[in-house]
């Protein structure tokens, strides 16, 4: 599969959130998007990352835009974190890793030497009608929604 690009249409999916609810992006047509992806809920960066979102959410909703994580974690572990930390967001459960290989965020990584398939930090941003506008390789998980604001500033 090809890498996405901003320019092409989001791949749409259809994945439980952390409550059970059946969750596709389609049914986020006429809003922006932050699909944000990220390794393993209650992790050092994760956490940060999540935390960011959630500290600026208010802003974000003001500005139209709906925030989405994902990760390969079940419900039960993403219902755990996003109770822990009050996360006000949608956490997708992505256990059969459709989504994550959709999204071309599924590879190897390398840690301490160990070589091990798994999600890749990325965060893309979608637009009303469901085109990528903007993909954030190098996602600062402390100021993750900056990054996001940056680009749909410069955007507008």
């Amino acid at each position: 599969m090809s890498e996405l690009t901003a320019g092409q249409n989001a791949p749409d999916f259809t994945a439980n959130d952390q409550d059970g609810n059946t969750v596709s992006l389609n049914q986020f047509k006429g809003k922006k998007v932050v699909l944000y992806f990220y390794p393993k809920d209650n992790t050092p960066g994760c956490t940060t990352e999540a935390c960011d979102f959630r500290d600026n959410y208010q802003g974000l909703v003001a500005k139209g835009i709906v925030v989405l994580g994902v990760s390969v974690d079940d419900e039960q572990s993403h219902q755990k974190f996003a109770s822990k930390y009050d996360l006000p967001f949608t956490l997708i459960a992505d256990t059969d890793k459709k989504i994550v290989e959709a999204y071309g965020v599924w590879g190897e990584k390398n840690m301490y030497g160990k070589k091990y398939m798994g999600t890749n930090r990325k965060t893309f941003l979608i637009d009303e009608h469901g085109v990528i506008t903007h993909i954030i390789a190098k996602v600062d998980t402390k100021n993750a929604t900056s990054q996001v604001l940056e680009l749909l500033n410069a955007s507008a």
